[in-house]
């Protein structure tokens, strides 16, 4: 269509972006590369939350073991592992046996120094309470047959926000 200018002679429209649509484009743009496209390609933050992930798993592993089996289990904590073990029968009160995992791995271990999963990074436990009192690595935690830990804990990754509690009463795991 059309239009008519003031002499009577047709407009042509021609397509095309206007030069605002085309400066917001490139603002948006830059915005992107310069905030978004980094977090793709490196790798920071990937890896303290892997092991976050993990160590919530384990221990949520180890107490469900220790009630489903009715064994005192073991978790080993040191700066950069995590070992779960569990008693050999109901009432004895050492950890002499290595814990299977999920997939059927013995020991139940979580090794933040495994370059397949972690890359080289750096990832490392910074802190540990134990029933309110800073604890230094290596240190043990252990889940009873009811499920309840020996303390409540928590336990923090370095450069990591979020911190991981075990609470003493009923040893749920967050």
């Amino acid at each position: 269509m059309n239009a008519v200018s003031m002499t009577g002679k047709a407009l042509r429209y021609q397509p095309g972006f206007t030069l605002i649509e085309l400066i917001a484009t490139l603002i948006v743009a830059g915005i992107l590369a310069a905030v978004v496209v980094p977090r793709f390609f490196g790798s920071t933050g990937f890896e303290e939350r892997g092991l976050y992930d993990e160590t919530v798993s384990a221990l949520r592993y180890a107490q469900k073991t220790a009630i489903a089996q009715r064994r005192l289990v073991c978790v080993r904590l040191e700066a950069k592992k995590i070992t779960l073990r569990v008693a050999s029968a109901y009432g004895v009160v050492s950890c002499s046996t290595d814990l299977t995992g999920p997939d059927g791995k013995r020991p139940y271990l979580i090794d933040a120094t495994e370059n397949t999963r972690y890359g080289n990074a750096n990832v490392q436990f910074s802190g540990l309470t134990l029933g309110g009192v800073a604890a230094g690595f290596p240190t043990e935690l252990h889940f009873r047959p009811s499920g309840s830990p020996s303390s409540a804990a928590t336990i923090t990754i370095a450069n990591f926000s979020s911190a991981i509690t075990v609470e003493a009463e009923t040893g749920y795991v967050h």
